[in-house]
């Protein structure tokens, strides 16, 4: 497994040898089906947090292997046989036609989430999932992916077209405006991460985007510097922000996006 990708980035250390142990893994698996391990998120972004960040992953195959093997290797990344050291992984396997071509849907074969701080699910159909999570990532994973193994992120996956990318912002932000399930902290920074992708283009990672709508928003930044001093904490001690705060912010981050959009015919 390669310890970054053909730019350079690193994978941090903390990650490196399960990482190596989740490629076994999904090769032993899928065989020669395999076409691509991407390392995705917090890692593909340069801001993993040890004990703060998941480690997201994409997986990509060719052809789409039968559902014995998408439970067999369900159960062999599950936390309890491949203990995760990050906060729980975050999986998503793709078929390759799928993966290859713009879409706004989900359209995973399996969506798997476990670890000790996650919800445990190994869903294999995308009939009811939440889109928007899937599109936005495969937008930062054919940006930025780092190739684990196989074929390279921008070979492997699509860009979403501009109507499918802004609809999933605005879906993005109207969950955390509702705010369930969700860490306050991590909603304010994510309403950044869409600001700033909408103003410049570019995706970068979470605490810098808060860092940059600071700049650039004053009467916003005694929120937006709460939420990076709580980002720094363990998901377990992480703060309380105003409810209303929160709320007036994200529903600033969403005109903004309705802003860009409409100004891109999305």
């Amino acid at each position: 497994m390669s310890h970054g990708d053909e730019e350079g980035r690193p994978v941090p250390a903390e990650l490196r040898g399960y990482l190596e142990e989740v490629v076994r893994r999904v090769r032993a698996v899928c065989g020669a089906r395999a076409v691509s391990v991407l390392a995705v998120g917090s890692v593909a972004l340069g801001d993993y947090r040890h004990g703060r960040s998941d480690v997201d992953v994409v997986v990509v195959v060719e052809p789409g292997p039968p559902e014995a093997a998408l439970r067999e290797l369900a159960a062999a990344l599950d936390h309890r046989r491949l203990p995760c050291p990050a906060a729980g992984l975050e999986l998503v396997l793709y078929d390759a036609d799928f993966a290859g071509r713009p879409s706004g849907g989900a359209g995973y074969l399996l969506n798997l989430n476990t670890g000790a701080l996650l919800t445990e699910r190994a869903d294999r159909d995308p009939a009811g999932a939440e889109a928007f999570w899937f599109v936005v990532d495969r937008s930062i994973a054919h940006r930025a992916g780092i190739t684990l193994w196989g074929a390279p992120a921008r070979r492997s996956i699509a860009e979403p077209a501009p109507a499918e990318l802004f609809a999933a912002l605005r879906a993005g932000v109207r969950e955390h405006a509702e705010g369930a399930g969700h860490l306050a902290d991590n909603r304010v920074l994510n309403g950044c991460r869409a600001v700033v992708f909408c103003r410049t283009g570019r995706w970068v990672a979470k605490r810098a985007a808060a860092r940059e709508t600071a700049a650039a928003e004053p009467g916003f930044r005694p929120l937006l510097e709460a939420a990076l001093r709580s980002f720094e904490r363990p998901r377990a001690e992480a703060a309380a922000l105003p409810p209303a705060e929160v709320a007036e912010f994200l529903a600033w981050a969403g005109e903004r996006v309705e802003e860009t959009a409409s100004a891109a015919g999305a």
